[in-house]
């Protein structure tokens, strides 16, 4: 019950989405929200709660259609930033996106 009083606190939150379990310390967050902000914040308000050892997230974000990207848009705004920042050498970052992540590759100065 403190999870889900805390994710209920927390304005940027719809916690009516979100379901909350907990065992041996390990909160469990499961659910659906429409923003990935929204989702870091019930991360953040989980682990606030002092008897929070762990935390397991099993959230889905669903934007909503506007917003959607694919995996190649990403990697194309990806690859367009680092061309366009002149102190990133872009031939020594790789660039791989899979289910809307975006792990960066290589080495800098």
């Amino acid at each position: 019950m403190d999870v889900l009083d805390e994710l209920r606190w927390e304005s940027s939150v719809n916690a009516t989405d979100i379901g909350v379990t907990v065992k041996d310390g390990v909160a469990t967050l499961e659910g659906t929200v429409d923003r990935f902000l929204e989702k870091w914040a019930a991360e953040k308000a989980a682990k606030r709660v002092p008897s929070v050892k762990g935390l397991a997230v099993e959230m889905e974000v669903n934007l909503p259609g506007f917003s959607e990207r694919t995996n190649a848009d990403i990697a194309r705004a990806a690859e367009t930033a680092l061309d366009w920042d002149i102190t990133v050498p872009s031939d020594r970052i790789k660039v791989t996106v899979e289910k809307g992540f975006l792990p960066l590759e290589g080495e800098v100065d």
